[in-house]
């Protein structure tokens, strides 16, 4: 399994590549990774230091790697965070590359946009980059459920309405659908609902909410889908495997009294989580 993961970069915690490349590596996938930013820290710190990597820079990174012939046995690529809507261009032109390398890989794109709570924090042009350039061209989106809403334009309070908006998406091109920090009508206040879904079934599963903010979290649990999907797991296994592997790391977070994801200390989470979701059929 080799992957092309075009995200951002962080030198304290886990965010972007930070948080995405271990879990990968541990699950056996061969990482390329190229940086879309260069940040000291999360940005929900609210105060950071660094830059976005320009434009011109990560395309050349890109086609470098292309020029190796690093591509033609690459199975997807892995995007998130850009930092700037110019990079969506380079993710696009990324994308292409890797499609004329290996016709059968897929791309898992990661809409970074926003959260409840804190809106949409990226810089203007890129919600609408994700929307009307991702979306149709992605075989397997993660959105959260601000995300989900955004994007399709809804406001989903209920499980169907929130099925109904994944399915909308879907039809726009995504084959796969994650929708994560979910809260609908009758989702518990102490929980948290994770979604799951292909062209024919849909799986949820639903998870103690824990006392930590979770940054990078999103990062993380789009790595282990995709690594679950690439291995050929069903979606059930997938959705299973990837949430209780993230549950696990944070818990052992909250347990050492932590505030960045102890995802090194924890990470024999990532391989064999020691508590075991299971999920829901939904349809």
């Amino acid at each position: 399994m080799k992957i092309l993961s075009i995200q951002s970069w962080v030198s304290h915690g886990h965010a972007g590549n930070a948080a995405a490349v271990f879990p990968l590596q541990r699950l056996g996938a061969e990482v390329i990774a190229v940086h879309t930013v260069l940040f000291s820290n999360h940005t929900g710190y609210g105060a950071w230091r660094g830059k976005v990597v320009d434009p011109a820079l990560v395309r050349d990174v890109v086609a470098g790697v292309d020029d190796r012939g690093a591509l033609t046995d690459t199975d997807a690529l892995l995007t998130g965070y850009m930092g700037d809507a110019a990079i969506g261009a380079v993710v696009l032109d990324a994308h292409a590359r890797l499609i004329r390398a290996n016709p059968r890989a897929v791309w898992c794109c990661d809409p970074v946009i926003g959260d409840v709570g804190r809106g949409v924090f990226v810089r203007p042009g890129i919600p609408e980059f994700f929307r009307d350039r991702c979306v149709p061209a992605a075989d397997i989106l993660t959105p959260n459920h601000f995300e989900l809403d955004w994007l399709t334009g809804r406001e989903t309070r209920t499980l169907p309405a929130l099925r109904d908006a994944a399915r909308a998406m879907m039809a726009r091109g995504p084959k796969r659908l994650l929708v994560t920090s979910l809260h609908v009508e009758g989702t518990p206040a102490d929980a948290v609902d994770v979604l799951a879904l292909d062209a024919d079934t849909a799986y949820r599963v639903r998870v103690p909410l824990l006392p930590i903010l979770g940054r990078g979290t999103g990062d993380v649990i789009a790595a282990l889908f995709l690594a679950h999907t690439l291995a050929g797991l069903p979606l059930a296994d997938c959705l299973s495997r990837a949430v209780s592997s993230l549950h696990g790391v944070l818990a052992a977070t909250v347990a050492a009294g932590r505030e960045e994801m102890a995802l090194i200390a924890a990470q024999a989470e990532l391989v064999a989580p020691s508590r075991l979701f299971t999920p829901e059929h939904l349809s």
